[in-house]
């Protein structure tokens, strides 16, 4: 693995982190019901995330693959949770933004690792 490898792996999950940080201010803030129902669980998915993230990071490239490919459903389900959160009007206009800007980047992160994993 190169230099210039470690680094985007390292960015990916470092921005992941910076997401949990920016998605617990946020959940925090909610009504109850739903803090501790969708908001409980996209904290949790996001943690889930970030450790399967160390995980591949350390696997070897076959096994590093199949964890990435995980990881990519894991981020679709927490940006479907994203939006119910927005959609449940629990969140304004401009979090939500914030949100799913960030998991775009994190998506295409991941992207390009899966693909230069292919390659």
């Amino acid at each position: 693995m190169t230099k210039s490898s470690d680094t985007f792996q390292i960015s990916i999950i470092h921005k992941t982190y910076k997401f949990y940080l920016s998605l617990n201010k946020i959940v925090n803030a909610i009504p109850k019901k739903e803090r501790y129902t969708i908001g409980m669980k996209s904290e949790n998915l996001t943690i889930e995330i970030i450790e399967k993230l160390f995980e591949a990071n350390s696997e070897i490239a076959i096994k590093k693959l199949r964890i990435l490919c995980l990881i990519d459903v894991k981020l679709k389900v927490l940006q479907i949770l994203i939006r119910g959160i927005f959609d449940l009007k629990t969140i304004s206009d401009k979090k939500y933004l914030l949100l799913s800007k960030n998991l775009l980047e994190i998506g295409r992160m991941l992207g390009g690792w899966i693909k230069s994993l292919k390659k």
